[in-house]
């Protein structure tokens, strides 16, 4: 294996070919094997998953963003002690915010998150495990650094990939400002925002029993 820091470069209309990558794991921790380069669905449909088989070009699989999408930005919500920063357009709605910390995180209300509602550390925690990368922080007006892990790519239980120690997203731009340690790919071939996961693997109850 190579020890180039590991990418990931969108197929057009096709997988994601992801180079370089030691660690690929499925959603019970279980190691996948690699190779230099692999080719990973993101239109659902391979039967072979996480891999591609080829069904996207039978399918007629599109990876073009989708009108109606929840636009790519950041929204801030200032506290005294916090200042947390919000992308819903990268968001895949994992819900682990809302339901860790449910006195700022509140669904429903506007505004939506509420950074006096709780002590800064434990705000914190939540931020950290959020996989998308929709949340981030600043300190004093300070952005604060992103957390440092070993590069990998998990495939998570009917949801998207969880790509986290930072791998390269060759030519794709976030829009507004959102960490680079960790984000969500989609797999299921419903995101309107591809190649993020936007949630839609929900709605059409999309099921990988291997993976």
């Amino acid at each position: 294996m190579s020890s180039s820091k590991p990418s990931i470069t969108l197929s057009p209309n096709g997988p994601l070919i992801v180079a370089n990558l030691e660690n690929l794991q499925n959603s019970r921790g279980e190691q996948i094997e690699t190779q230099a380069t692999l080719a990973l669905c993101r239109c659902g449909g391979s039967k072979n998953k996480p891999f591609c088989d080829g069904t996207h070009a039978k399918i007629g699989f599109s990876d073009e963003k989708v009108e109606g999408r929840v636009e790519e930005r950041r929204d801030n919500y200032v506290g005294k002690e916090i200042t947390l920063h919000d992308n819903r357009g990268i968001c895949s709605h994992a819900g682990l915010c809302s339901d860790q910390l449910t006195s700022v995180f509140r669904l429903e209300h506007e505004p939506w998150i509420d950074p006096e509602a709780a002590q800064a550390a434990e705000i914190i925690e939540v931020v950290k495990s959020c996989p998308s990368g929709a949340l981030s922080y600043s300190i004093q007006e300070v952005e604060q650094p992103d957390q440092d892990r070993e590069p990998a790519i998990t495939v998570s239980k009917n949801g998207p990939y969880l790509a986290t120690g930072g791998p390269e997203l060759v030519d794709v731009s976030w829009g507004g400002s959102a960490p680079r340690e960790h984000f969500t790919l989609c797999r299921c071939g419903a995101s309107k925002n591809k190649p993020f996961c936007d949630g839609a693997h929900w709605s059409i109850q999309f099921q990988d029993d291997e993976n």
